[in-house]
C-alpha cells in the first residue's frame, strides 16, 4: 500500500491531472482522468526503488497509458496500428525484452505494450545489460501491473510464463511463448533468451505488418550481439 501523499507529490499529482485532462480532452473528463491518476499511484505504489523525482513520472507515465488503453478498447479513440501486449509475471524480463524488441524490429508498424501478473519493482538490471549490447535501452521502463484495459485495447495478447493471468475476451489473437525466466540468471543465460525471444518476435511481426511496409524492414541477423 502507497505511503501518504507528501504536499509535493500531491501537487505533482494535481498538475498531472491537469495536463493529461487537456491531452484528453473530448475523449475523458476532468473527473475520470483525476481518479485514473489516483489509480495510478494506488497500482504503483511508493516502490523503494524509485527516487521521490521518478515517482511522479512513473504515474504519469503509468497513467496516460491507462487512459489510452481505455479509450482505444472503447472505441473513443481510432486505434490506428496493431496493439501487442506481452505478460509475464514480474514485469522485469522477459515481457519487457520482447516488448522492445517489438517495437524496434516493427520500426514502429506495431503498437506495444507490457504488463506483469505480479509486477517487481524494477527490471531485472542483467535484462537491462544484455539489450544494452544489442543497442537497446530498457533502463528507463519500470514493470507495470496488468490491468483489464490493456488487454482489452490488445489485438494480440502474448504470455511469457504467466499462466491464467490474463482474461479472455473474443476476437483477440492469444500466444504462449514457452521462454525461460531471466531472474537470477547469469548474462550468457539472459543472452540466449533474448535471442529466443528475438526470432518470436520476429516471427510475430510477420503476421501484423503489412507485405508492403514488412517488405521495407532489415531481416534480422539473430540478435546475438
Amino acid at each position: 500500500m502507497p505511503n501518504e501523499l507528501t504536499p509535493l507529490l500531491r501537487y505533482c499529482m494535481e498538475t498531472t491531472a491537469a495536463q493529461l485532462a487537456e491531452e484528453f480532452r473530448g475523449v475523458f473528463s476532468r473527473e475520470t482522468v483525476t481518479r485514473y491518476v489516483e489509480d495510478s499511484y494506488q497500482q504503483i505504489g511508493d516502490r523503494p526503488t524509485v527516487g521521490p523525482n521518478f515517482l511522479p513520472v512513473i504515474i504519469e507515465r503509468f497513467a496516460r497509458e491507462q487512459l489510452w488503453a481505455v479509450a482505444q478498447a472503447d472505441g473513443r479513440i481510432e486505434k490506428p496500428l496493431p496493439e501487442v501486449l506481452f505478460v509475464c509475471e514480474h514485469n522485469a524480463g522477459r515481457s519487457q525484452i520482447a516488448a522492445c524488441l517489438a517495437h524496434h524490429l516493427s520500426n514502429g508498424w506495431v503498437a506495444v505494450r507490457s504488463a506483469g501478473s505480479h509486477p517487481d519493482e524494477r527490471i531485472d538490471p542483467v535484462v537491462v545489460q544484455a539489450m544494452a549490447e544489442i543497442g537497446l535501452d530498457v533502463s528507463a521502463e519500470f514493470p507495470k501491473p496488468l490491468t483489464d484495459a490493456v488487454v482489452r485495447a490488445a489485438d494480440v495478447v502474448v504470455t511469457l510464463g504467466c499462466g491464467d493471468a490474463c482474461a479472455v475476451y473474443p476476437g483477440k489473437r492469444y500466444q504462449d511463448w514457452p521462454i525461460a525466466d531471466p531472474a537470477g540468471q547469469p548474462l550468457e543465460v539472459v543472452r540466449r533468451i533474448r535471442y529466443d525471444i528475438y526470432h518470436h518476435v520476429w516471427e510475430l511481426i510477420e503476421t501484423l505488418v503489412p507485405a508492403t511496409n514488412l517488405a521495407q524492414l532489415p531481416r534480422p541477423s539473430g540478435g546475438t550481439s
